[in-house]
């Protein structure tokens, strides 16, 4: 049985990952000095610790994120459309974007950043990211943009959207405390910037029985398994839809499954004693909606 994820599980590892976005964002920002990169994250951070509401998180969430982006918009998500929320740097007005709408299935790359739980980098284009936002924002046909996953537990709950000269290690940060913020969690103050209360006591689960560098092995291998699907589900639309009409997924899929299982193998499966199938699990979660069936007969199955 797969470990469970509680977010008290995940604690230290959130505060580690904090650690390293704000070395990573400090490191990037050569136009920035690194005092007032800090002091921007710090403004940005406080303002959600503040919050009353989620509203008031997610608007400090754009604002933070517009400061290290052309543009920044923040879409709720509703089922399976995401829905406009806030928006910054643009001329449209946010009563405007509040009626803007977007079906998952008419934008892959905003479809990947919540099936991936993983940031996204795309281009602008119809294809990409929906006729209906390209028409909104104006988006040149060469453009980029960059979309964070906020996740509240194991949900994304929103998409943070930015466009333009984007600086991904700063917003990504922000997206991930926003998500914390949201559901709950602890406040903390990563790298002097903000303040964390001790987790109180619960009783341990399955995942908080393994060690921090295991629970590390699984977190990088529940990334890979997130982003070797998401791939597969964004750049090749067409062959997945073909592969679950014909229920034979990974036969079309075939080489880049062989693969993708050879290095999870190798990288976490045979390495770590408590290891889950987890590009499996992404694999029929991802591509197959949950049917293992859609994979076809020819399909490995789980490894052991």
């Amino acid at each position: 049985m797969a470990p469970s994820t509680p977010a008290v599980g995940l604690r230290q590892l959130f505060y580690d990952r904090i650690d390293e976005l704000l070395n990573d964002a400090e490191s990037l920002a050569e136009s920035r000095a690194r005092r007032e990169t800090a002091n921007q994250l710090n403004q940005a951070v406080r303002r959600m610790r503040q919050a009353a509401n989620a509203e008031e998180v997610w608007a400090a969430l754009v604002d933070g994120a517009a400061g290290f982006a052309t543009g920044a918009a923040l879409f709720r998500l509703d089922g399976e459309a995401a829905k406009g929320e806030q928006i910054r740097g643009a001329a449209e007005t946010a009563g405007d974007f509040r009626n803007l709408e977007i079906a998952l299935a008419e934008a892959p790359a905003l479809a990947s950043a919540v099936e991936s739980r993983d940031p996204v980098v795309t281009d602008t284009t119809a294809a990409s990211v929906s006729a209906a936002l390209v028409a909104f924002l104006a988006h040149p046909a060469d453009g980029r943009a960059s979309i964070f996953p906020v996740a509240s537990g194991e949900r994304v709950v929103a998409l943070a959207y930015a466009w333009g000269a984007v600086e991904g290690p700063p917003i990504e940060l922000l997206a991930e405390v926003a998500g914390a913020v949201w559901s709950g969690a602890p406040r903390a103050t990563p790298a002097g910037l903000i303040a964390i209360a001790p987790a109180a006591a619960e009783p341990a689960s399955p995942w908080e029985s393994l060690s921090v560098e295991e629970q590390r092995v699984h977190l990088r291998a529940q990334r890979f398994a997130r982003v070797q699907a998401a791939e597969m589900r964004l750049y090749h639309t067409a062959e997945v839809q073909s592969g679950r009409e014909q229920r034979n997924l990974y036969e079309v899929f075939r080489e880049a499954i062989d693969a993708a299982r050879a290095t999870f193998r190798k990288t976490y499966f045979d390495a770590c004693p408590s290891m889950v199938d987890y590009l499996h699990l992404e694999l029929v979660r991802t591509l197959a909606h949950d049917d293992p069936e859609l994979l076809g007969e020819n399909y490995p199955g789980v490894m052991v």
